[in-house]
């Protein structure tokens, strides 16, 4: 039977999509010989074209001239999702950046499988902004949007960590309660299901609007940030004594998605007044020259390699290497440093996990198996904070970077058969 429908899991960091074939998961490769992508595009100014997923990053890699754009999927419910850019000759919004990228998945699926797809069903999590109705509610519009400008005429949404729920295939008998802790790059998404005979018993789904990229974000303020002058004393413009350096700029700075923008000759400006009144100008250079030379994502790169060193390595000996901004440039991430950045982070997430389990009724002794999907929950802290609420459960490990997609195929499966 021809099936219509693709399963899309559209991530922070990296997408896939993928279709039932004879009960299980088949992945496109959306690329040559790689089911996940990042979520990522590069505007080429030279070439004059629009790269998307492994050659925008190798674009930016190779120092090509043009506009870097990543973490696309958090600016959605956001007023920048509407405002409109000149890239290349044409304005855009991010609605149309995003619809390019999904289309784009939607042309290689359809030649990968030698059909067309006109309906898609999407993972979202559970909330795309937990502290804002407002913005949550508008996301989805937004993301809604973005599917029907790329081309498929219907789209339906699922929970991703019920997507996951789905693909999981943890231990245990029709009244084990199992726990989908799913961390994402941008949220952090539970669900407390059971596994039934003809498929899943969905106890509680809830999220909260934390994930990688805010991991990151904190690891690069705290540590990074300091170095290209947040915190350093300025010099009054008028009159004796002085002030500190403003954190707005370090702030975007150290957020993949606000980055781009950054590079404007307002902000050069603003930093050469900074570089000139700074008691020590050292580190207003170096941000001078990330700025001047877009180096930005360069830097949030760094931050996430060392993340992932650190986390491997339990932080013995990890650093952050900045060596792109200047030579023999290093920033030490041991265990405590990192641990102290993600503190309000894991707080976070903790709050979320306890507030899925009330919504359930459900006490954590109840809880016969935790299940990590997403790559953030690869982080040692994530895991141990989950082993302090739930010391008696058994640990899942699944695909973690492709639960969601292997659930969402699953689900397509399931729509065309409705």
């Amino acid at each position: 039977m021809t099936q219509n429908t693709l399963g899309i899991d559209f991530g922070t960091s990296n997408s896939a999509a993928g279709i039932a074939v004879n009960g299980k998961p088949f992945l496109v490769e959306i690329e040559p010989g790689k089911e996940t992508v990042p979520t990522a595009v590069f505007f080429d100014f030279e070439a004059r074209k629009t790269v998307f997923g492994t050659q925008a990053n190798r674009a930016l890699v190779q120092g090509l001239e043009g506009r870097y754009m990543r973490a696309l999927k958090s600016v959605l419910g956001t007023p920048l999702m509407h405002e409109n850019r000149r890239f290349l000759g044409e304005t855009v919004s991010f609605v149309d950046i995003i619809a390019r990228f999904l289309s784009r998945i939607k042309t290689r699926a359809e030649a990968a499988c030698y059909q067309s797809f006109d309906t898609a069903i999407s993972g979202r999590p559970v909330h795309f902004h937990s502290d804002n109705a407002t913005r949550d509610a508008q996301a989805l519009t937004d993301l809604t949007l973005c599917y029907k400008r790329a081309g498929f005429k219907e789209v339906d949404f699922m929970f991703e960590p019920e997507a996951a729920a789905l693909a999981a295939n943890p231990a245990g008998d029709e009244k084990t309660v199992h726990l989908i802790v799913d961390i994402g790059g941008g949220t952090s998404d539970f669900t407390l299901f059971r596994k039934q005979p003809a498929g899943i018993d969905i106890l509680a789904s809830h999220g909260v609007r934390v994930g990688g990229t805010n991991f990151d974000r904190s690891i690069s303020f705290d540590h990074v940030m300091p170095e290209f002058g947040r915190g350093a004393k300025i010099n009054k413009a008028m009159g004796a004594g002085e002030l500190t350096a403003p954190n707005k700029l370090f702030h975007d700075l150290a957020t993949w998605q606000v980055i781009p923008f950054l590079y404007t000759p307002e902000t050069l400006q603003e930093v050469a007044y900074l570089r000139q009144q700074a008691v020590q100008p050292a580190q207003f250079d170096r941000l001078h020259d990330i700025l001047e030379n877009q180096l930005g994502h360069d830097v949030a790169f760094a931050v996430e390699a060392g993340k992932i060193a650190a986390n491997k390595i339990n932080g013995q000996g990890a650093n952050i290497n900045l060596s792109i901004v200047e030579k023999n440039l290093q920033v030490p991430l041991d265990k405590g440093r990192m641990a102290s950045s993600l503190m309000d982070h894991m707080s976070a997430i903790q709050t979320g996990v306890v507030d899925t389990l009330k919504m359930a009724a459900i006490a954590p002794a109840k809880v016969g198996t935790v299940v990590f999907v997403g790559g953030s929950s690869l982080m040692s802290d994530v895991q141990d904070l989950l082993a302090d609420i739930f010391p008696d459960a058994s640990v899942h490990q699944t695909e973690a970077f492709t639960a969601v997609v292997d659930g969402l195929a699953m689900a397509a499966s399931a729509h065309n058969r409705g």
